[in-house]
Order: structure tokens, then sequence, then C-alpha cells
């Protein structure tokens, strides 16, 4: 069985657990982690606002920036250390929750009543269980908060002993033995937990208090009114805030701004030009959609673009500015799709989509994403439409030919994807948005040149997928490149929502295993954004198995690193590994240019070439270096 320890293990440094991977657990394991701050709440917050409380302290969880983290994750979670994370943000939040307000102590957060999620005019609670249920709630009651964490730990997560206190002295509790022996010894009843009783996912629903509800109904129409008459007062001098919908209102007359959100203006280009232009990127798509005309529409869509009002949600890949145009847009598609009105502009830098209700004007979203020197093969299609975990795409007019694959099924053939006459794809399933890693489907879109893949990161234009060394990378198309992409696509969402532009996927060695348990391969996989900054950089490790192959492991990673990039095509990594005959050894890799491979530290020993193999202890930590013919030294990847 192959073992292959975390990358920590050779760098010698702790793991930092990032935001991308705390965000991985929450979403994975987001039942579980309600019903526990459910039942780690006080039950004297009454179970409505527990539910509530319960889904705001975790989706409050993540770490507030990239290097928060750190944390020293008991054995059993060590290959999961996001959900060990958030777990204990979940757990530190709930106790603070029930602890009472003191009039000289500052309040904590978790003591108010959450400010997200709200539920207006129902009551929500959990399915009713039976005597033994009710039983256990009871019990739990009697508890203290640190003595009911330690009851829910060990019977959720099945924790020993030994880790309730550490879990339990990592939240702040201040007599971790004490809340062990509170919790008592592990029940029948235990087993309970798991029951839908203790479930804030799955809710019933009541009224509130209707006649109290009347009353505040009275006083707030009251108050709306009045605001209605003196925002009418206040607008009487102008043009009046209808004609831009969910815009703010506007702050300044000036002409050349005017000029630039004035639907008469904005740039169209004809169906035909793309054949003969110089160009070929967004700069050449031909206006497209139904309600191309509509200027209403398009007036709404440019006036949030240059002041969205506070109802409008806003977003923009990291790296693109989201400020008003600098001149008339060009635009792209006007049109339905789905329940929506979307509209799609193209100012040179980036792509702006606006989308609105098609039955109001209120619920409208803004979204941004940088697109400048795209060229052919990077712009030909962009999300126009996302809905019930689907993604529809627009693609560009050269675009001959639309298909889906799943890159974990490499050898099935590509599904048919049917198109509309302005290119808009039927709905396909985003990877992005997925809870698990059964599937992954990519685009593949054909045209004169070729067919080149295309994935969904949950941004407006999707990431295209390449295969090779740096300098060299071609489309994913031979068999061994999407074998290698088949183990490599799980992998995907660590890059996720980055304003990516390309991920490369780089097999930089093949190194015969110990003990003759087969050959591993190494792969550099590569994010490049369009910001040209900021990129990604992963080094995995693929031991031999059956098919279906697990995902490669991740030997180590690296944000804004060169290495396996065009700049610095080359890269060192290595991982502990644990052969079928129960032998621990550090293994190491390096790109072909390497002339030598050394390990220091827990073992010390150093191979020619570009590998290394050196038989050690589990758990041992070593340091990596590598030299070039010429001798100079490259550090591991890190």
């Amino acid at each position: 069985m192959l073992n292959v320890a975390p990358p920590q293990d050779i760098l010698n440094r702790p793991a930092p657990v990032g935001i991308e991977q705390a965000e991985a657990a929450l979403v994975e394991h987001y039942p579980r982690l309600t019903r526990l701050a459910y039942l780690v709440l006080p039950p004297s917050l009454g179970r409505n606002r527990r539910v509530l409380t319960a889904h705001a302290l975790v989706q409050r969880s993540l770490p507030r920036g990239r290097g928060d983290g750190g944390v020293d994750i008991p054995a059993p979670r060590r290959a999961d250390p996001g959900y060990g994370f958030v777990r204990r943000q979940v757990v530190r939040q709930a106790l603070e929750a029930g602890l009472p307000l003191r009039r000289r102590a500052l309040p904590k957060r978790a003591q108010f009543p959450p400010l997200l999620p709200q539920v207006w005019g129902l009551r929500l609670f959990p399915r009713s269980g039976g005597a033994d249920e009710l039983a256990l709630d009871q019990r739990l009651s009697a508890l203290s908060g640190p003595g009911r964490a330690a009851f829910v730990l060990r019977g959720l997560d099945r924790l020993s002993d030994t880790e309730l206190r550490r879990e339990l002295a990592a939240v702040g509790v201040e007599d971790p033995d004490a809340a062990v022996e509170e919790a008592g010894e592990p029940a029948e009843s235990a087993a309970l937990l798991d029951s839908a009783e203790f479930d804030p996912c799955s809710l019933q629903a009541r009224p509130t208090d209707l006649m109290r509800r009347r009353q505040h109904m009275k006083a707030a129409l009251v108050a709306t009114a009045a605001v209605v008459v003196c925002g009418t007062l206040l607008g009487l001098p102008g043009d009046g805030w209808g004609p831009d919908g969910p815009a703010a209102p506007a702050y300044a007359r000036n002409p050349a701004a005017e000029a630039a959100l004035d639907p008469a203006h904005v740039l169209r280009v004809g169906p035909a030009v793309w054949r003969t232009s110089d160009r070929t990127d967004f700069s050449v798509w031909p206006v497209r959609g139904a309600l191309a005309d509509d200027s209403g529409l398009l007036r709404r869509a440019l006036a949030v673009w240059a002041r969205p009002g506070r109802s409008v949600q806003v977003s923009a890949t990291p790296g693109t500015p989201s400020g008003p145009p600098m001149g008339a847009p060009q635009l792209l598609f006007a049109g339905r799709v789905d329940r929506v009105r979307v509209v799609l502009f193209h100012d040179g830098l980036r792509i702006t989509r606006y989308a609105e209700p098609v039955d109001s004007t209120s619920g409208a979203a803004l979204d941004f994403a940088r697109v400048d020197g795209a060229d052919q093969a990077s712009a030909e299609a962009l999300v126009v439409g996302r809905i019930d975990g689907n993604v529809r795409y627009l693609t560009a007019p050269w675009v001959r030919e639309a298909s889906v694959r799943d890159l974990l099924a490499p050898a099935a053939a590509p599904r048919p994807l049917k198109r509309d006459g302005d290119g808009v794809t039927a709905p396909l399933v985003s990877p992005a948005q997925a809870r698990d890693c059964t599937s992954w489907d990519v685009l593949q879109l054909r045209d004169d040149s070729g067919a080149r893949l295309l994935t969904d990161l949950g941004e407006l234009a999707p990431a295209r997928l390449t295969w090779g060394a740096p300098g060299a990378a071609r489309d994913v198309t031979a068999p061994a490149a999407r074998d290698a992409w088949a183990r490599t696509a799980c992998l995907l969402p660590t890059v996720r929502s980055h304003g990516v532009r390309t991920v490369n996927s780089w097999e930089f060695a093949r190194q015969p295993l110990p003990e003759a348990n087969g050959t591993a391969a190494w792969l550099c996989t590569r994010a490049d954004t369009w910001s040209g900054t900021d990129s990604r950089v992963l080094a995995q490790f693929q031991a031999p198995a059956p098919r279906p192959a697990p995902a490669g492991a991740v030997a180590a990673r690296a944000d804004g690193s060169p290495a396996c990039g065009t700049h610095e095509p080359r890269v060192l990594a290595g991982v502990l590994w644990k052969s079928r005959g129960g032998h621990w050894y550090v293994l190491a890799a390096g790109s072909e240019d390497l002339a030598r491979v050394a390990v220091s530290g827990g073992v010390e020993a150093s191979e020619r070439g570009q590998l290394l193999a050196v038989r050690t202890q589990e758990g041992a930590r070593a340091q990596l270096t590598g030299r070039l013919a010429d001798g100079t030294e490259v550090g591991a990847l890190r």
C-alpha cells in the first residue's frame, strides 16, 4: 500500500492552512460542522436562534488571510488539516456564544445574534426525534459548554481522550481534564448525535407571532412611506433614478463619462469582421443576443457598471479593477439566459457581465474579469450564465464544434454539446461548484487550428488546460496527456477564483520505486494568471495505481514562484514514501537539467542525476538541494 507523507516532513516546516484549503474543507464537511456547532451551542438560545447561529459560525470560520493557519492537527486528521482548522474555529466560537455578557468585559462577536444568515417571518428548527433524542438533549443541557464540546467531539469525530484534551486546550478551554471528565465515558446515546433531531441543515418551518409581526409591519410601512417621499423630493431637480435601475445616484455631470454610458455609443462589431481581421480575440467578437437593441437594458447595465448601488452584487477576479469604463465599451452579448437578462461588455482590459432577473431590476449582479492580452486560444468562450450548479458558455464565432469531456475518464469519447444560433451552449455541470470530485467536465472546443480544453474555475473566463514542458506546452489531446490530467483534475480547486488564464501540467521525471514497487511520475502543475503575477505551482507525486487511479499527492506548492515556467524551467521536490514491504524512503526528483540531488537533516545522502531514493524512518525531516552541471544550487519547491 502506498503512503505518502505530507510535504512538511520534507521541507522541515509546519504546513499552513491556506484559505482555499479551509474553504474546501468547509464546503465538503458543512453539514457535519453545522451539526457540531448546533450541539455545542447552549440550548438556552432556543432552537431557531441555535440553527441560524450554527450556520453563521461555520460560514465565518475561514482564515482571515492567506497566511493564517499553521495549526497542530491530531494524527487521525492530518490527512485533512483544513477540516481540523475549521473545526477548531467552530468549537471556539460556539463556546464563546455560550458565555454570559459582562459589563466590564468586551463582548465577543459570537455572543451577538448573527448578522447572516437571516430569516424573516419564519421560525426554523430541526425535525423532532423520539424519546431517546429528547433524553440526550436534556443530558447535553445539563453539561457546561466545555463538557458539551467534549461529549460532541467524542461522539461525532470519535476522538480519544488525549485528542479531546488537545482540541479543548487549542480552543481556549482552561481545564480540559475537567471537561473530559464531565462528558463521561462513551455511551450508546452518542450515536444519536447523528439523528435528524440535531441536524440544522434539515429543517422545519413555522410562522412567528403573527399579531406582533402585523404591528411591526404597520410601523415599517409608515417609515418606508416617509423615506419614499423624501427621496422623491430630493430627486425632482434631475432626471430621476428610474431609468438607471439598481444603479446608485449620479454624483457628477461629466460629458465624456455620460457619453461612455450612452447605449447609442456602444461599439458593435459586424458578424464577418473576425474573418478578415489581423487580430483574433475578443475585440472581433460580433454583437449577439435577442436583446442587443434593448436600450433600456443597456442603459441600466452601463449605469450600474459606472456606479453600482448597494443592492448590486459586485465581484472581480484578483488583479481586475472594477471601476467604470474609460470610453464607450464594446457590446458582445445581450439576451435572456435561463431566468436572467445578461449583458456582456469588453473594454479592452476587462469583460464585464451585468445580470438581472427577468421580472425585475432588483437583485442585479456585476462581474469583472481581466482578459487583456487574449489570443485566439484564450478568447474562445466566456461564461454567460450559472444556475443550479450548471454553467453556460458563449463561444467565439470561429468555434466550429463544442463538446464535453470528463477529465477523470480519459478514455471516454467527448459528448456533443448543443449551441443556439448566438453560440450559447446548453448547460453543463460546473466542476467549480461541486462538493466532491467524482467527475470533472471540461469544455472541448474545436476550430480550424485544432481542439483545446477549457475548464470553469468560478470566473467569467474559463482557464485553458495544456500539457508539456515550459515553453513547449500544447493542448491536451494525446492519450498520455489525458491520463496524467485524470490524476491532476481534482487538484484544480486549489486555483479556483484566482484569475487563472492557463493551467499547464508537465511530467518532469519518472522514477523507478525501491523494492520493485513500479514506476512513479513526478508532475509540476502551474497556474498562470491574466495579471501575470500570483502564479501557483504544485509539484505532485503520482505513484502507480490501478484505474481509476487516485489524484496525485501534492509534494510541494508555492505562490508567485517562477518554477516550471518559461523564466525558470526547472523544479525539485520530494516526499516520504512507504513501500509495500513497510519500509520508509525519502524520494526526490528534479527536472532533467539537475546533475545531483542531495538530502540532509534526518538523513544524509546524495545521488548523481535528477533522482534520489534513500531509506529512512517514519516521520523523518529532511532538506533537499540540487545542483546544475555548472554547480548552481537549486532549492526544493516551497
